[in-house]
């Protein structure tokens, strides 16, 4: 059995499929390692971090939710609290991860789980003219748009993370010669 024939990525196909998705459910990749970061994904597909849509389970009061965010973002989970209007969302256990989506860390998809979750998908994968997600094993993916991100997750668009904002140069540095 390949990792593309895992019942996993097989139930992800098969919702991707009944979803609609333009071309995704016939573009599952195989890569050659493990990606369990949006820098390693990103690495074996030659494409920029940004354009890895990481699906990240969080706890909320015992309630699984999914942050789809750009590989270049690093989650804000008191934004991620104030849009959902609860006092706290915690990272997810392993566990808890597997229990509702039935599948790996590393390896999640944004579709193919037990039952649907509530998903939040980040505005900034929106620059990318394609994005890819795991495929539900860490060693697939598959091309998708943001579009079709929101529309196979019944997703709504968040900004999720503060705005990147570089450190001001030291006085030193600021002074040209």
């Amino acid at each position: 059995m390949t990792v593309a024939d895992h019942p996993r990525v097989a139930e992800v196909l098969a919702q991707l499929r009944a979803a609609g998705a333009d071309g995704a459910a016939d573009a599952v990749r195989e890569l050659p390692d493990s990606a369990p970061t949006a820098a390693a994904a990103a690495a074996q597909l030659g494409v920029g971090v940004g354009a890895i849509a990481n699906s990240l389970v969080f706890d909320v009061d015992g309630n699984p939710v999914m942050v789809m965010t750009s590989g270049a973002h690093r989650v804000d989970t008191g934004m991620v609290a104030g849009l959902l209007g609860v006092r706290e969302v915690r990272r997810a256990s392993p566990e808890f991860v597997r229990r509702h989506t039935g599948q790996a860390i590393g390896g999640v998809a944004p579709v193919g789980h037990p039952h649907p979750i509530g998903t939040l998908v980040d505005v900034e994968l929106a620059r990318h003219p394609v994005v890819w997600a795991a495929a539900g094993h860490p060693h697939t993916v598959f091309p998708t748009s943001y579009d079709e991100l929101l529309a196979i997750t019944a997703g709504t668009p968040a900004e999720v993370a503060a705005p990147f904002d570089p450190p001001a140069p030291a006085p030193d540095e600021a002074r040209t010669p």
